[in-house]
């Protein structure tokens, strides 16, 4: 069970570096307070993986992967569009402050579900259970997922003291649709190379944007609309000597 338990501490830390599941987790820790964010994906991670370890110790690698990726990519391009849309809450620091932790916990476990469902880790994970102890492979892999993860919370804590509420709610609705747009095209088109698929993913993200801004300024989301720090100030006129 030990072995188990440390090669799939190892192959599941080293398998989320870099994983969009990470740069996610990274996203909400700027929104939201890190231990929500650490125990939502906690909670979301010992869920699919108890998943993952009884498909592959019972059923080995047969996992509808295909129809999973449209799923979950059609629903990070909703959390985009709604993170772009903004939430109404967060206008107001006491409504804010009491009723952030809930939704965010739900919002955060829910895409850490849908973003595993067919992710690499989640495949990594069916594969080690289908030829080592199911106990260890559950443990292991769940701690090395939320050990990377962490790291990730870490830095998008920090990095969040340094940048303007409006960049976090732009970066994070762009992070969302590339994540959602790149799924789709994995999942419909799996033949194209993987940076071909991340170009296109780009170019979605891109077009998205620019259509945003040309509509007039009472069609764009709020967070796109200019401010008053946009708008050039009024030269002021000298006053006429008496």
């Amino acid at each position: 069970m030990f072995a188990a338990l440390a090669l799939s501490f190892a192959v599941i830390f080293i398998a989320e570096l870099g994983d969009k599941t990470q740069l996610v987790a990274m996203m909400f820790a700027l929104r939201y307070r890190w231990w929500v964010v650490l125990s939502a994906i906690t909670v979301a991670t010992t869920a699919v993986h108890v998943l993952s370890v009884a498909i592959g110790h019972y059923v080995g690698a047969a996992l509808p992967t295909h129809l999973l990726g449209i799923i979950a990519g059609a629903m990070f391009v909703f959390f985009g569009l709604w993170t772009l849309r903004g939430d109404t809450l967060s206008e107001e620091e006491k409504s804010k402050t009491a009723k952030a932790t809930a939704p965010a916990f739900f919002v955060v476990t829910s895409a850490f579900i849908l973003a595993e469902l067919g992710d690499k880790t989640m495949l990594a994970t069916i594969t080690l259970a289908a030829d080592n102890n199911w106990l260890g492979v559950w443990i292991g892999s769940t701690i090395g997922m939320v050990a990377a993860d962490g790291l990730a919370i870490i830095v998008g804590a920090v990095a969040g003291k340094h940048l303007p509420e409006r960049a976090i709610q732009l970066g994070a609705a762009a992070l969302f649709v590339l994540f959602g747009a790149y799924m789709l095209l994995e999942s419909f088109f799996p033949a194209l190379p993987v940076a071909v698929i991340g170009a296109i993913a780009l170019g979605i993200v891109a077009a998205l944007a620019v259509a945003l801004r040309a509509l007039p300024d009472h069609r764009r989301p709020a967070v796109m609309r200019p401010t008053t720090e946009d708008e050039p100030t009024p030269a002021v006129q000298p006053t006429e000597a008496r």
